[in-house]
């Protein structure tokens, strides 16, 4: 008799299999344990980490709790509160159902749970570590549940070396609480890292809960919008367009209180947007549309962050009236107005004057054609015969401009793209290509250098180099700079402010939400200094690396980015020689810090064969 092939998995091993979906990083586990905790219709919720989430990941709640049966069928695979049969499905009003979350966690680490009811006396206690109960005992809780979750994936050691540094998983685990918070501002939230507090979320209105999480300043940024319909109501504020930012950060979408992703709905308000923001930069916006349950399906992804919609077309047309009305209502964004404008009323002192007909003056004695005697100097050019040289045009023009000779710095080290005799006279054969390209004369060819990339690859050399030597100058300003920001972006910039002392900066103080300036770097006008810094972060908060050269790297980058000269921009002929013999005398001129190339080398072969057409 043939043995058959396809087997049964054991429990263990599928558990570990649904946690490849559930649990992907310790955010993924934040996310799950928090929308447990408010499902357990809990007021106060607190998150304790410890080493981004890898070692220690606790949540407390002061909700339900659990008798002892309850917390025991918690850990079984598809075992849920929150549907019955098959219908429920399609009329979810809660964040968990699916039932696989805390036996996927239980799977790849090792889990203690604590709970109690308020009916009971004594809370229940289970250890789970690797799908095997350990322990389980009776225990002295306050009424609510607390999940501790320690040594993430201590079972599958290629999972745990796939986790990222810890500033970048600390990152997503606060990308996942900012998302529950702002759905729930009737919750209270508190967070704790390494024994530090982070983040200290009273019971408020939305507006409130925003504010405490971005920070004070964000209040003034803040425009309401409302609209109500069938379909769907729309709630939330949308950030004025000269708060906009450059990276996509302050931008949610929040359908029956469920954080989800949209590109649809987010063209729909960059296109009420239209016309009112910088190029390159993003609007901050917090909208909530409340949805009946059955005209959504949250089932198609497996982090439930994207939704399909059953009219989307008239959720877009909705949404994209609503910004634009708000915009308007709060005379964000231009607006007709057929009202009389008093400004255009007859001045009173002309109300009764009569009305003279305008007259034109002709000069009759005006001759075009007659000869004029000047003072100046004049210069006629005449053909003599036929074969006469076209450099007789420029005959006595030589002597009527005089100019100062220019004195400049000759660069210790020139690439070996330009002749001697060119680098001495360059400064009269560069040319300035439609305020991008300076061209020049170069060795065998011609030389076409991008003025930016080409900036940016010497100030990048620069910065980094004052980092690493901490060397740098610094400006004195007159009155301190005071720049408001979120407790996670001061956080980020706490850790790396020696490398931006060493850039030039000079802090005063860093606050819970501003940091005070009183120096700058040369480079940096005041004005430009909340520009860099907002760039720095944005730049910064998806790539930082534990090591201190990648951190010093990346500002170096993103000043670079931010203060080099820009397309369009006028240099005069000593500017353009400054910048093409600075370039040349870096360690790499042939490629930005972004790895493109800053000129291109064509020579007199190329330009021949052009001819030759």
């Amino acid at each position: 008799m043939a043995t058959g092939i396809i087997q049964l998995l054991p429990d263990h091993v599928a558990n570990q299999i649904a946690a490849g979906e559930v649990v992907q990083r310790p955010s993924s586990v934040v996310k799950e344990l928090l929308e447990n905790a408010i499902d357990a219709s809990a007021y106060q919720i607190t998150l304790n980490l410890k080493e981004a989430g890898k070692t220690l990941i606790q949540v407390v709640d002061n909700g339900k709790g659990m008798i002892a049966e309850d917390a025991r069928l918690s850990f079984a695979r598809h075992a849920t509160s929150k549907i019955k049969n098959a219908e429920d499905l399609f009329s979810i009003n809660t964040k968990g159902f699916r039932g696989e979350a805390l036996a996927s966690i239980a799977a790849v680490a090792h889990v203690d749970l604590k709970t109690k009811t308020p009916h009971q006396e004594l809370g229940f206690q289970i250890t789970v570590e690797g799908s095997k109960v350990i322990n389980e005992d009776e225990c002295v809780i306050q009424s609510g549940t607390t999940f501790s979750v320690k040594n993430l994936f201590y079972n599958i050691p290629a999972r745990r070396n796939f986790l990222k540094s810890d500033t970048i998983e600390y990152r997503h685990i606060i990308d996942e609480f900012q998302r529950v918070a702002l759905a729930h501002p009737q919750i209270g939230f508190s967070m704790y890292h390494n024994g530090s507090e982070v983040y200290q979320l009273p019971i408020s209105n939305l507006r409130q809960r925003i504010v405490n999480i971005f920070g004070g300043k964000t209040n003034e940024k803040l425009v309401p919008i409302q609209e109500s319909t069938e379909n769907v109501t729309i709630t939330g504020f949308i950030g004025k367009p000269e708060f906009a930012k450059k990276a996509r950060g302050e931008q949610f979408f929040f359908v029956n209180n469920r954080f989800i992703k949209s590109g649809y709905l987010h063209h729909a308000v960059m296109s009420a947007f239209e016309g009112l923001l910088k190029e390159g930069t993003q609007p901050v916006y917090y909208i909530y549309l409340e949805v009946p349950a059955g005209s959504i399906d949250i089932n198609i992804h497996p982090t439930k962050t994207e939704i399909k919609f059953d009219d989307e077309q008239a959720l877009y047309s909705i949404l994209r009236a609503s910004v634009k009305h708000s915009l308007g209502q709060f005379s964000i964004a231009p607006v007709l107005d057929f009202e009389r404008d008093s400004n255009l009323d007859t001045p009173y002192h002309f109300k009764n004057k009569e009305v003279t007909m305008p007259t034109v003056e002709v000069d009759l004695s005006y001759n075009p054609f007659e000869e004029k005697t000047t003072t100046k100097k004049e210069y006629s050019y005449h053909k003599s015969n036929q074969n006469a040289s076209w450099e007789s045009l420029y005959l006595g023009l030589k002597e009527s401009f005089t100019a100062e000779p220019l004195t400049y710095e000759t660069p210790s080290k020139v690439n070996a793209l330009f002749e001697p005799k060119d680098v001495e006279q360059s400064v009269y054969k560069t040319y300035q290509l439609h305020r991008k390209y300076i061209v020049t004369p170069a060795k065998g060819g011609l030389l076409i250098v991008d003025q930016q990339r080409a900036h940016q690859r010497i100030l990048y050399e620069q910065f980094l180099s004052n980092i690493t030597l901490s060397k740098a100058s610094s400006q004195q300003l007159l009155f301190p700079l005071e720049l408001y920001f979120s407790k996670n972006e001061i956080n980020l910039i706490k850790e790396i402010k020696d490398s931006l002392v060493h850039t030039g900066f000079i802090f005063e103080s860093i606050t819970s939400d501003k940091i005070t300036i009183s120096g700058l770097p040369i480079s940096v006008s005041e004005s430009e200094a909340s520009i860099v810094i907002d760039q720095l972060l944005s730049d910064l908060e998806d790539g930082l690396h534990i090591d201190a050269y990648s951190v010093n790297d990346r500002i170096a980058k993103s000043m670079a980015k931010s203060l080099a000269v820009k397309t369009g921009s006028y240099l005069s002929e000593v500017e353009q020689e400054t910048l093409i013999n600075t370039l040349f005398s870096c360690k790499d001129a042939t490629v930005s810090p972004f790895f493109k190339p800053t000129f291109v080398n064509i020579s007199v072969e190329e330009l021949d064969k052009k001819f030759s057409l």
